[in-house]
């Protein structure tokens, strides 16, 4: 998802000596003229193999947006999976793009490598201040990881490894997937078939209370390519909208998007998550730059790449 929607902004700015690369495959759903792109499939867990590529591209300019992410399900059920394969990756990408001379990286983070309990909302400077949420320790703790190990080859080797912390993210090219997928996408898909089939009632996860921030892809990827024209410090940015809302009041608004009308029930004995994630961006804003899509706007445009990916999944 971050990935190409990335790919559409550098394209959108007139970049033309782009190389992408995909572990297995070529996404089927870009949104984007793959002809104007070099896609390069690559296992980014394997060193050997990264550094070869490295070595034969030289890429100047790396946007590091790989990663296993997934929900609270995902998160608690394939904890090992987590903290192993980002480590993997983020370590082995900044070791070659060291070895290699890049220029500069952008490294990109999540806004749950901060305290479940953080004072609201977070800075940049309440990294490490206290306990992490233990649902997703482990993918927090391998971004973290990836943070100290951007800082640490910038103090040693004189590097240009940049750490921005995006908030919650959703857009074209998202996981719709029910159980592997984070809470905006999986009840986009939830609602949809629920008015499809005409169920009478959705059944979501938790209380409903948590308060959750998001922000749509392509906002996202035009804030990463400000950064890296704009910014060269050692220490991290957060990238959000600085709005949050509930997860009861996210529920309603996609019900009303998908246009399904049943009841929405509330399974407490699931578990809720961090109370509140909403990032201070005054940081990003004080530099010049804001987001543009709202919340509404953006689960109607990415409602219908759901009706898109649906179809063609189906045919």
């Amino acid at each position: 998802m971050v990935g190409s929607a990335i790919l559409r902004r550098l394209l959108a700015e007139g970049y033309s000596n782009i190389i992408s690369s995909f572990h297995s495959r070529k996404p089927l759903n870009l949104n984007l003229d793959l002809n104007l792109c070099k896609f390069v499939q690559l296992d980014l867990e394997i060193q050997k193999d990264v550094n070869e590529f490295f070595e034969k591209e030289r890429p100047e300019y790396v946007f590091l947006a790989a990663a296993k992410v997934g929900g609270i399900y995902a998160n608690t059920t394939y904890p090992a999976d987590f903290i192993y394969n980002n480590l993997m990756i983020q370590s082995f990408v900044l070791h070659s793009a060291y070895l290699f001379g890049v220029k500069k990286l952008l490294f990109l983070g999540s806004s749950c490598i901060y305290p479940r309990l953080a004072p609201q909302p977070m800075k940049e400077e309440y990294l490490l201040s206290g306990p992490l949420e233990p649902t997703n320790e482990p993918y927090a703790i391998a971004k973290i990881a990836g943070i100290k190990m951007c800082q640490a080859y910038n103090r040693q080797y004189g590097t240009n490894f940049t750490s921005v912390m995006p908030t919650n993210l959703y857009g074209p090219n998202d996981n719709y997937d029910l159980m592997d997928s984070h809470v905006l996408p999986a009840l986009l898909r939830r609602f949809h078939e629920a008015k499809v089939d005409k169920q009478p009632f959705v059944e979501v996860w938790g209380t409903g209370t948590p308060r959750r921030e998001f922000m749509y892809s392509e906002d996202m990827a035009e804030a990463c390519l400000f950064l890296m024209d704009n910014y060269d410090g050692n220490e991290i940015v957060n990238i959000g909208t600085g709005e949050d809302i509930t997860i009861s009041e996210l529920a309603d608004l996609i019900a009303e998007v998908v246009g399904y009308r049943g009841e929405i029930r509330w399974d407490t004995t699931k578990p809720d998550g961090t109370p509140r994630k909403l990032l201070d961006v005054s940081y990003l804003h004080s530099m010049g730059w804001k987001h543009k899509i709202s919340l509404l706007e953006g689960l109607r445009l990415t409602y219908q790449d759901f009706l898109k990916t649906n179809e063609a999944r189906q045919t």
